[in-house]
């Protein structure tokens, strides 16, 4: 487990965090992620690179993952393993929380390509007969499906990680779910519906079944109003009128995060330069721009990338523990500010040293790495866990795990027992 320790000031933009994570990691084709934190409502939402960060977390613990956030049809162009390497720690944990919906055949080879790149090739002086029931491949998995998993490795000599990640993601794509980021929403007469945006369009679907698909090239306009989210479409070939669709949201700041999502989406896959933002005082509606490169632009500049392949260590994937809990997402972090404080006083990365909580995403396991900022926490491996901890001014707390804090002004460790 790596650990990560950011000094922000409160007035940061959310490009600042976004880059330092990328520095971190090691990642130049970084236009194909963002970090998302989850509002007081519980719900996903994507840090806007371009906003001060205090003006888009309210209310709720400054944590934040690292995700994919548009899915590459074509994940062999991607230049470099390390990117194809963090997509599949993504589509590994879609899979197994159930958003990317997999057949029994397709589990099974998708997770022989998961044991090949963390295990190398079968060796049956080493393995036992369930060397991989510790493995988590599918949110229901069956003995069977091990086996399968197991036959099919048997398979895979000589075969390098990366070119078991490229056959992963050579398989992942062709799922229907693949990318597809899902909206809960009500049809025009009050039919619980999803919407899915993804890099080809919008998607309907109605008992998971999808019943209907707007591509971006038929879509001329994108909005909303209040609650209700609208599409303009442009007339069929035996059309003469366009057509406008709505849908309703479960409340306006849903309306707003799909209406977002479908404008980044649709700039990034469809055009070859992102709009510039209007530059009049007044405008009406709302500003918001993609602020990134497209998939256009970014393709070029990988084309350009002349650095040795970088060196990066995989890490062991989910795994079943005791309690067989879920952990997060590709990378969990928390961020603390530097607030002003009285001279003289230390700086323990907490708002003037008074009692502040702490919600902190811990998770080992299918995470490439886990960043926790500010505070390095000694968990055993494949162990996930999610705490708030309450740090008050003698930092004197009752916890059931033992946390080191990282230096910041002098070797300071704070020691929680039941």
């Amino acid at each position: 487990m790596l650990s990560l320790c950011l000094f922000l000031q409160k007035r940061e933009k959310g490009q600042v965090l976004f880059d330092k994570v990328c520095e971190h990691l090691n990642l130049l084709e970084k236009d194909y992620f963002g970090i998302t934190f989850r509002d007081v409502e519980n719900q996903k939402n994507w840090l806007d690179p371009a906003k001060d960060m205090k003006k888009q977390i309210r209310g709720v613990a400054w944590n934040f993952s690292f995700n994919v956030k548009f899915y590459p049809p074509e994940p062999a162009l991607l230049s470099e393993d390390i990117t194809r390497y963090f997509l599949c720690l993504q589509l590994r944990d879609d899979i197994i929380s159930g958003r990317l919906p997999c057949s029994f055949a397709t589990h099974t080879v998708l997770g022989s390509y998961t044991v090949q790149s963390e295990l190398g090739d079968y060796d049956p002086d080493e393995y036992g007969s369930d060397y991989i029931s510790e493995f988590r491949f599918a949110p229901h998995q069956t003995k069977e499906m091990e086996e399968k998993i197991m036959d099919l490795h048997k398979n895979y000599k000589g075969m390098t990680p990366a070119e078991a990640e490229m056959h992963f993601l050579e398989n992942v794509k062709k799922l229907s779910m693949y990318g597809v980021d899902l909206h809960h929403a009500k049809d025009s007469e009050g039919v619980e519906i999803m919407l899915g945006v993804c890099s080809s369009g919008l998607l309907i679907y109605r008992d998971r079944l999808r019943i209907n698909r707007f591509a971006w090239p038929k879509v001329l306009k994108i909005s909303y109003k209040r609650n209700n989210f609208y599409i303009k479409i442009r007339p069929g070939e035996f059309e003469q009128f366009e057509s406008t669709i709505g849908f309703k949201l479960p409340n306006h700041r849903a309306a707003k995060r799909l209406w977002k999502v479908c404008v980044e989406h649709h700039t990034f896959f469809r055009l070859v330069l992102p709009e510039t933002p209007p530059k009049k005082f007044l405008t009406l509606g709302s500003k918001f721009r993609y602020s990134g490169r497209t998939q256009a632009q970014t393709r070029r500049a990988s084309s350009q990338i002349v650095r040795p392949a970088p060196y990066f260590e995989r890490s062991t994937s989910k795994r079943y523990t005791m309690s067989r809990s879920l952990d997060g997402v590709c990378v969990c972090l928390s961020v603390c500010l530097l607030f002003d404080r009285p001279a003289g006083r230390p700086s323990v990365c907490l708002s003037d040293c008074l009692s502040v909580c702490l919600s902190l995403c811990l998770s080992v396991c299918v995470s490439a790495v886990c960043l926790t900022v500010c505070l390095s926490v000694c968990l055993t491996d494949c162990l996930s866990v999610c705490l708030t901890v309450c740090l008050s001014d003698c930092l004197s707390v009752s916890l059931s795990l033992c946390l080191s804090v990282c230096r910041l002004f002098d070797c300071l460790s704070v020691c929680l027992s039941d």
